[in-house]
């Protein structure tokens, strides 16, 4: 079951919630989505989507898949393995030997 109610938010961002009696008792999701996304989403035709993408503000996968054939287009983009052994860790020394004294301390 899904119940949609427009609210506006106050400055104190407090809400307080009168849930109908047709709602189970039990653990609920609650959902928020401002009413421009859902303005933006109607205008072009889609779906509102109230879950945001990870990694940057495409808002749809197109979008972060070109986001992402951009960034990796880039002629200046330096490959990550230039970094490889040029930081001993935290610990200093090697990084394996490290982690096998420490499990020899487990019982």
């Amino acid at each position: 079951m899904t119940i949609t109610q427009t609210v506006d938010i106050p400055v104190n961002r407090r809400l307080t919630i009168d849930v109908p009696p047709q709602i189970p008792v039990g653990k609920t999701i609650l959902a928020f989505t401002p009413v421009t996304l859902e303005a933006n989403a109607a205008s072009s035709g889609k779906e509102a989507d109230s879950t945001p993408l990870p990694g940057g503000n495409a808002r749809t996968i197109e979008e972060a898949l070109q986001m992402a054939a951009e960034k990796a287009a880039d002629p200046n983009r330096k490959p990550i393995s230039r970094l490889f052994g040029k930081h001993k860790g935290i610990f200093g020394g090697d990084g394996v030997a490290y982690q096998r004294a420490i499990r020899d301390e487990w019982d």
